[in-house]
């Protein structure tokens, strides 16, 4: 059985990221969404295990010093990380993993695992990113700032990466993420014996 796809996905905060894969899943049924570990608290309607694994940092910290962690990275003042043992499962069974991870952990996962597929996904502008932020309502002025800087800080290591998809249009964004997994899937290093399974037929 072919190795699934490891698909790392990083945004500035309201990047519109979460949209985006809704969608994407929604289309590929090959997909599965790694859940991360945060030690934030939940926001309204998000469930534990489903959105995210809330736990303390000492919890968080445990699982980090145990290798249990494949990335970690503390991002506005709050821990997140990947668990590792649930994404190795679901490629060995030719699953293709999306890691929903900052730029930090994004660094981290490319040295782990060179072959994985990295896309930044950006907003058309700055102005678009703040009001879509402010959109939201879940945050006070003070962090919509702090995530405003963040986004600054980040948005230049989307030359870190493979391939960069602008959130303008959901559908756009949405037809680009498909046409990376076919483009991908389709690479001889990931289809070695393909071609001497067609000599023998």
């Amino acid at each position: 059985m072919k190795k699934g796809i490891l698909l790392v996905v990083s945004a500035p905060s309201a990047g519109g990221k979460g949209t985006i894969l809704k969608e994407l899943f929604r289309q590929d049924g090959n997909l599965r969404m790694s859940v991360s570990a945060t030690t934030r608290q939940p926001r309204p309607g998000e469930e534990n295990g489903k959105d995210y694994y809330f736990m303390s940092r000492e919890e968080f910290q445990e699982l980090v010093a145990g290798g249990r962690m494949l990335e970690h990275a503390e991002y506005v003042g709050n821990c997140y990380g990947t668990p590792r043992e649930p994404v190795e499962e679901w490629l060995a069974q030719g699953l293709d993993v999306v890691l929903e991870i900052d730029v930090q952990g994004g660094a981290q996962i490319k040295r782990l695992a060179p072959d994985c597929v990295s896309v930044f996904i950006t907003p058309p502008s700055m102005e678009v990113l703040e009001k879509r932020l402010r959109d939201r309502g879940t945050e006070d002025d003070e962090t919509v700032r702090k995530r405003l800087a963040a986004a600054r800080e980040e948005l230049p290591h989307a030359e870190d990466y493979d391939y960069i998809v602008v959130n303008d249009r959901l559908e756009d964004a949405v037809e680009d993420m498909l046409a990376i997994l076919r483009s991908e899937k389709r690479k001889y290093v990931r289809n070695p014996g393909f071609v001497q399974q067609v000599l023998n037929r």
